[in-house]
């Protein structure tokens, strides 16, 4: 009995920690390459496929069942656990696309080797006298019982507590750890169970010293990827959060994505914040969505007539690094902690279905729509929330990432707009640190930028300057011309089609 119910206790954390490395798997797609669901769809996919292949395989497998559960789990423990750490390392000095060949066949592999895993414990369960049925439904239960625990401890747990790199090392020992347990309890029924010890012993030592030191040598590996010294990595509950400076150039990355740099970000809020502001018939109730690092509020805050400002960021750690690190607070003047400021830490989304409230100017400013859960913010639907709470006489400004690099994207964002029956301005600017970037400004009432006047302080910005805004070349204009030669019909982004996220990695691909 002793060692039946040690086959169940077995499958239920080797489950555990199968359905971890899977969704680990998935995290690290999103993060390094990027489309959180492409790379979770093919990690579940690729895993689920090797898990059959791997039980397929296990039927050759009839003797000597306890060592060969040993070996497996000695190797997903050394090829899971390292994984992660080889991920960041092959990503920052492998040639482009190898990191993703790498994924996807360790993935595969991980798989494959759980399905081999539960076949045997079920064989191994019968063999000492358990029922085949009575084997096959409890060693089952455990396994499915020990993935949503798995899931769960990943997502509560472990990624926000130990990051990525460190969970992989961790999950390898509990691997390990099984193994060198059922070892030894099964030990009269093998041979040569010294040697076998030995070499888990060895493979438990190298985990051991991923977990201590890994951390730190996979962050240079990390520091590979951007151009400047790391002062600052955290990963929250939403994203990885990098704070980079050299000389006095801080840079902002979210999730990989440049977010700011402080030499050239007050062309970007200046363009954001400014014409929406002064085209506004008032300027005393303004929302801010997204912009967690307080530069666009440092910048609506110049308006002397201005009396709340809603900031609205589903991340708290972004708003708690604007206000603790000197750098950022040196960058937003402070303006999160005036009195004027509230914050809320809320789904955009969600924020605009439920709140009662009315506003003279929405600054939209969020990533770019890469995944699912960003797209929704690009939306039809999302922009006819904004367009609910907007007073008659106000305005909306939208950042719509880069019409010379993401040219049908942009237009899409801007038709996306336009369908929800607001006039639009499309304006663009050569923001030094992003390339030429572009907005899309929304009003109930018709636009004429010749008629808005800039009346605070500004280092780039004026009336002269915004006017040549709205002036597009050729290869940015709205005219998409498709593979027949014809001019391409945009259609609105909406959540039944999501087309925006297909289009953006299309054009972003080469960037």
């Amino acid at each position: 009995m002793r060692q039946s119910q040690l086959i169940y206790w077995a499958s239920g954390i080797v489950s555990i920690c199968g359905i971890i490395f899977e969704v680990l798997f998935g995290a690290l797609g999103s993060y390094i390459l990027g489309d959180g669901v492409k790379q979770y769809t093919l990690t579940i996919s690729l895993f689920l496929t090797g898990m059959g292949v791997g039980a397929s395989l296990s039927e050759k497998v009839l003797k000597k069942l306890v060592l060969a559960f040993v070996y497996i789990e000695f190797s997903v423990a050394l090829i899971g656990g390292f994984s992660s750490f080889t991920m960041f390392g092959i990503t920052a000095f492998a040639p482009g696309g190898t990191e993703a060949i790498f994924l996807y066949l360790v993935t595969f592999v991980i798989g494959a080797l759980t399905g081999v895993e539960l076949p045997i414990l079920i064989r191994k369960a019968n063999e000492i006298g358990v029922s085949l049925n009575r084997s096959t439904a409890r060693v089952l239960f455990s396994d499915y019982a020990g993935g949503l625990i798995g899931g769960l401890l990943f997502v509560f747990l472990l990624r926000p507590q130990l990051g990525m790199v460190k969970t992989a090392f961790f999950v390898g020992l509990i691997n390990i750890s099984v193994a060198l347990v059922i070892l030894y309890l099964f030990r009269k029924e093998i041979a040569n169970v010294t040697l076998h010890f030995v070499v888990g012993s060895v493979i438990s030592i190298l985990l051991l010293f991923g977990l201590l030191f890994g951390q730190a040598m996979a962050f240079s590996f990390e520091q590979k990827l951007y151009q400047d010294p790391i002062i600052h990595m955290e990963e929250s509950e939403y994203q990885k959060i990098v704070l980079t400076r050299q000389a006095d150039d801080t840079r902002l990355y979210l999730n990989g994505g440049l977010q700011l740099s402080s030499i050239d970000e007050y062309r970007y809020h200046e363009i954001l914040v400014h014409p929406a502001m002064a085209y506004a018939e008032k300027q005393e109730n303004i929302l801010v969505l997204g912009g967690g690092d307080g530069i666009a509020v440092k910048e609506v805050l110049k308006y002397a007539d201005t009396k709340n400002i809603k900031l609205v960021d589903l991340d708290p750690a972004v708003v708690e690094l604007a206000n603790r690190n000197n750098y950022l607070l040196e960058l937003n003047e402070e303006s999160l902690k005036n009195s004027k400021v509230e914050v809320v830490n809320q789904d955009a989304f969600e924020f605009l279905e439920t709140t009662d409230e009315w506003f003279d100017v929405i600054i939209i400013d969020l990533p770019d729509p890469n995944n699912e859960s960003l797209n929704k913010l690009y939306t039809r639907e999302f922009y006819s929330l904004a367009r609910n709470h907007l007073l008659p006489g106000g305005a909306m400004m939208v950042q719509a990432t880069s019409p010379v690099f993401a040219n049908e994207v942009y237009w899409t964002i801007s038709t996306t707009i336009e369908s929800t029956n607001l006039y639009v301005e499309n304006l663009h600017a050569d923001i030094p640190s992003f390339g030429n970037w572009g907005f899309v400004m929304a009003s109930r009432n018709p636009i004429n930028v010749n008629d808005i006047r800039i009346n605070v302080p500004t280092q780039f910005l004026d009336d002269e300057v915004l006017q040549s805004l709205t002036v597009f070349g050729k290869d940015e204009d709205e005219k998409i011309i498709n593979e027949n030669n014809e001019i391409k019909e945009l259609k609105p982004n909406t959540l039944i089609d999501p087309h925006l996220i297909q289009i953006y990695e299309q054009e972003w691909e080469n960037y």
